[in-house]
């Protein structure tokens, strides 16, 4: 091994998990999902890493609100810029006299520059390393699951429409080439809704995606919508999941970082491809029977598992609880990964099952449901199990993975 080699080895050995974030397409709004990730963990207390590694279109400095900011280092290394007690930077941005300049390098040249900011950055002691790539299968992403061979895995933003889709196909197929595990899908830009009458536009279609990861066998992590908010914060250097907890992209963004929590607790087995398609064919729950999702899903590794609660337990009225819990599940280990409470949206007739598919629901487990609210909760893709009893979240979700969960009768049937 080369001295070059082993800087890069000894730098990387103190970060736990390294991600990648691709996309197959350019345009699709990697850069905002990869700073809003890494924004996510830092907020959530772990140390985190965000290197930018878009040689000709370093946006990560713009979008956290420190461009034209200059490094500090020694003879022997460089000092990420650090933001905050947990998340330091590193962009070929910093380097740049301006941002009008255009950086005009071969492979080779890409190659050294990102093998120097793995093995010369002094990046200390990280609970995550977030990699923003450029689009595509080219040098740079190829060059980073080459030097660090230990990659935990790779995220990979997308948006609906068939065009993105086709590249991100391949994208996928890049990661499986190079042996990189898929963590999940993110499908980006997935329909618009208008802040003023709350009508939505699928602007770019929505829901490939989702398909997309369930024709890959690869786990799908979210829908982000097209939100105004959004362009503006990152114009203003303000990333959305923490400037913005509140609101519906807030909640999604963060949403999407929690499986990647999860990574922390060992109980997301990311190694092995989740069968989506196996998603969406739960039993009903017919009276005083108990059901589980266990055993139909002898392939699959993780699903989310959503309850309405009220008052910290099941709600009795699905439509007008006061939160969600989203309860990241591994079907194999029987075992609870990861719980979040997200703020439910004002009541409106038919809003839920989008608004949870864009929270990555699998399935939902409520007291009681109309046939007008299941037929969209299947449209939308998600599974609905009704007459469970009003407990705490993380008791229905253990005695649902244990097969002990004993359902009654719809209760709320309107």
């Amino acid at each position: 091994m080369g001295l070059e080699d082993q800087k890069v080895t000894e730098r990387m050995s103190g970060i736990k998990r390294k991600l990648l974030v691709l996309s197959g397409k350019g345009g699709v709004g990697k850069s905002t999902v990869a700073v809003n990730l890494a924004v996510a963990l830092a907020v959530a207390g772990k140390r985190v890493g965000l290197l930018d590694i878009d040689v000709h279109g370093p946006s990560v400095p713009k979008l956290l609100g420190v461009d034209g900011m200059s490094l500090h280092g020694t003879k022997e290394s460089i000092h990420p810029f650090a933001i905050g007690d947990n998340l330091k930077v590193m962009s070929i941005g910093f380097l740049l006299r301006s941002s009008d300049d255009a950086v005009i390098w071969r492979g080779p040249m890409k190659f050294n520059v990102i093998k120097q900011f793995l093995g010369d950055v002094e990046w200390g002691d990280l609970d995550y390393l977030v990699v923003d790539s450029p689009p595509g299968t080219g040098d740079e992403p190829l060059s980073v699951a080459q030097l660090i061979s230990d990659a935990t895995g790779a995220i990979i933003v997308t948006t609906p429409q068939d065009v993105a889709l086709i590249d991100v196909r391949k994208c996928i197929n890049f990661c499986r080439q190079v042996s990189l595990p898929v963590i999940g899908v993110v499908e980006n830009m997935s329909g618009f809704i208008c802040p003023k009458c709350g009508e939505r536009t699928d602007i770019f279609k929505r829901g490939g995606g989702r398909r997309m990861a369930t024709e890959m066998r690869v786990p799908f992590l979210g829908s982000v919508p097209v939100d105004p908010g959004v362009v503006s914060a990152s114009d203003e250097g303000k990333p959305y999941v923490a400037n913005f907890p509140g609101t519906d992209t807030g909640r999604i963004f963060a949403a999407i970082a929690a499986p990647i929590l999860g990574l922390d607790t060992g109980g997301v087995e990311r190694t092995k491809a989740v069968d989506a398609a196996a998603v969406g064919n739960s039993p009903a729950g017919d009276r005083g029977t108990a059901v589980t999702g266990v055993d139909r899903r002898k392939g699959d590794s993780q699903m989310r598992i959503a309850i309405p609660i009220a008052q910290g337990k099941l709600s009795m009225h699905f439509g007008h609880c006061d939160q969600f819990a989203l309860v990241d599940v591994d079907t194999g280990e029987r075992t609870i990964v990861s719980q979040q409470l997200v703020d439910a949206p004002a009541h409106q007739p038919g809003l839920l099952p989008g608004w949870l598919r864009e929270r990555g629901a699998d399935l939902v487990i409520a007291s009681g449901m109309g046939q007008r609210a299941k037929a969209l909760f299947k449209d939308n893709g998600i599974d609905v199990l009704i007459g469970a009893p009003s407990d705490e979240p993380d008791t229905i979700v253990k005695a649902y993975l244990e097969g002990t969960l004993v359902t009654g009768e719809n209760i709320c049937d309107h």
